[in-house]
């Protein structure tokens, strides 16, 4: 097979999160903690992580697991350590 003809690798350096992180003051009073996780509360049935950076907190799209708002809440507090520094 001809190497000009193959598909180009994905980029690597590509961010994977496309989802803007809205800010607000803090979560919501009708919002649930959610027990064994400490970015995560219940809001309206879905699992939504709050991370605080700077004044105000980060808040993610809505998962259906508590294990996937914690990892994207875990990836935030990464990327804002790395603008940090």
């Amino acid at each position: 097979m001809n190497s000009s003809m193959m598909k180009p690798f994905r980029q690597q350096n590509r961010r994977i999160i496309s989802y803007v992180p809205r800010v607000e003051p803090a979560p919501p009073d009708h919002a649930l903690k959610v027990d064994g996780f400490r970015d995560v509360w219940l809001l309206r049935g879905k699992y939504v992580a709050f991370v605080m950076m700077g004044d105000s907190f980060r808040r993610s799209q809505a998962f259906s697991g508590p294990e996937a708002a914690q990892r994207w809440a875990l990836q935030m507090r990464q990327e804002g350590e790395m603008d940090e520094t």
